[in-house]
């Protein structure tokens, strides 16, 4: 009998999704990088029971999307270098026997980005707190992914205890996007949720970008501040995330 895949639920059910909301946003997402998929309720439950050990690549990329997580994080098989086992062989995502005979799913040319920026980065942004009169710096170690000219970026939980995410667009170097915060419940802002846009430079280099937060305060003010990215690691493996799951500070 195939084991649940629990990492792949708990992750659904920490974005507090239904199996119908999650397929949506499957699709969704196939649309924006622009690889239209035919996920459904009853797919997202094949997942999750185990039935299906590895999605087909149009899949994987959507789930990427997402969820913000490299699919060795996701609870899939995948074979070396992380790619998602593929299913030249005969596995397919859907159990009617017309699954064979269904359109190919047509894809689109991808936008022309010239950097990878995929990998383990640290973000280090500074913010003023007008409660304890200083200044502060917030680290995270984040796992950024990218498809065609988006990127997303999320926390590792043991970088930190508050949890960031960022959804950015490339636009040549420049990045721009919004990020989330959600703080730490013991911490100094009582678990509050804070967001806001960003915009940063990439340099040549592709190794670090710099820039601008802005997004509002306690007290309803706009605030803004500084905010860089620095590469750490082009590698998404399971070992790779792991080693860096510790604090940033």
């Amino acid at each position: 009998m195939a084991a649940p895949n629990t990492a792949l639920r708990a992750v659904r059910t920490g974005m507090r999704m239904s199996q119908d909301d999650f397929a949506r946003a499957l699709q969704a997402a196939g649309h924006r990088v622009g690889e239209p998929n035919d996920a459904n309720k009853r797919l997202v439950q094949r997942w999750e029971s185990g039935a299906i050990a590895a999605p087909r690549p149009v899949y994987a990329r959507a789930l990427e999307v997402v969820t913000g997580l490299p699919i060795s994080l996701l609870g899939f098989d995948a074979v070396p270098g992380g790619h998602v086992a593929d299913d030249e062989h005969g596995g397919h995502d859907l159990t009617s026997p017309v699954s064979d005979l269904a359109t190919p799913t047509p894809t689109s040319k991808p936008t022309a980005v010239h950097q990878s920026y995929e990998g383990v980065w640290l973000s280090r942004y500074q913010y003023y707190s007008s409660g304890r009169g200083d200044s502060f710096a917030g680290q995270h170690f984040v796992v950024l992914l990218q498809h065609g000219d988006r990127l997303t970026a999320r926390s590792l939980p043991g970088s930190a205890s508050s949890s960031l995410s960022l959804d950015l667009t490339v636009d040549g170097a420049v990045v721009t996007g919004t990020w989330v915060e959600q703080t730490d419940p013991t911490g100094y802002y009582r678990g509050a949720r804070y967001h806001g846009a960003i915009q940063l430079i990439a340099e040549p280099t592709g190794r670090r970008m710099a820039g601008k937060w802005i997004g509002f305060g306690k007290d309803m003010d706009v605030n803004t501040g500084p905010w860089e990215l620095v590469f750490r690691d082009a590698s998404t493996s399971k070992a790779t995330l792991d080693r860096y799951n510790t604090s940033a500070a």
